[in-house]
């Protein structure tokens, strides 16, 4: 992919080695960078958006930071490379932010005014009012499908899919939500969260000194634990409300 953007002075082999020096420092090349990855950033927030964006236009700036947003955040051993997981942050942003402009235009364009002698005043607040719940209900609702294609490539990436779930998934309620436990204060952990996403495996041995079930438990829920540990660590916060109490 990075063939088709222009080259800059740096001589770094692959856009994430450019990152990780961004990291450590170098304002110039994350400048240069940015600069030269503005017809993505175009690209990917146009999309999101079902319409042509602008360097004029807010959502660009939104994706801009956006982009700003993936560089500090980036981490080599996360399993993605570098464009595909700038690609998800600035989705997540400008979806976010078509969001507030939702609520915020709720805010404002629905104050009915006094009405007139036929009441249509009243008829155009009600039709402002189902409009806006119908456009928000639209974003939910690409909100849960970008997430879901987002966690689909993540789980394909630790040899699971929603097939391998299904069957894979405790029975018992009492089961599942100690299995949704163990994957939080997995989570919580930044050391045993790094453990999963480069060893691509649960450290079951660092496991059992935090929660009082046994090995074999553990190993029994195994690719559940782990489907549950991606939704929180990939922040997809529409998937959240099927895993939370």
């Amino acid at each position: 992919m990075n063939a088709v953007f222009p080259s800059f002075s740096s001589k770094l082999a692959t856009i994430e080695d450019k990152v990780m020096k961004i990291q450590e420092g170098n304002d110039t090349l994350r400048n240069e960078l940015i600069e030269a990855y503005q017809p993505f950033i175009k690209k990917v927030t146009s999309k999101v958006c079902s319409q042509y964006i602008d360097r004029t236009m807010d959502e660009f700036s939104v994706g801009l930071f956006a982009f700003n947003e993936a560089i500090d955040q980036y981490q080599e051993g996360q399993g993605s490379r570098f464009l595909s997981f700038a690609d998800m942050v600035i989705r997540r942003r400008v979806i976010d932010y078509i969001r507030k402009e939702v609520r915020q235009n709720r805010l404002i364009y629905l104050q009915p005014d006094e009405e007139d002698e036929e009441g249509r005043v009243e008829d155009s607040y009600a039709e402002q009012k189902a409009a806006l719940d119908h456009y928000e209900e639209k974003i939910q609702a690409e909100t849960r499908m970008f997430e879901i294609e987002e966690y689909q490539k993540l789980l394909k990436k630790f040899g699971l899919n929603f097939k391998v779930l299904s069957k894979h998934c405790p029975k018992h309620v009492d089961a599942r939500e100690n299995a949704k436990e163990i994957a939080r204060l997995l989570t919580e952990n930044e050391e045993l969260s790094q453990f999963l996403m480069e060893k691509k495996q649960l450290p079951i041995k660092d496991l059992l000194n935090m929660v009082s079930c046994s090995r074999k438990t553990i190993e029994r829920n195994r690719k559940y634990i782990i489907a549950v540990s991606l939704i929180y660590l990939g922040e997809f916060q529409a998937l959240k409300s099927y895993i939370q109490p």
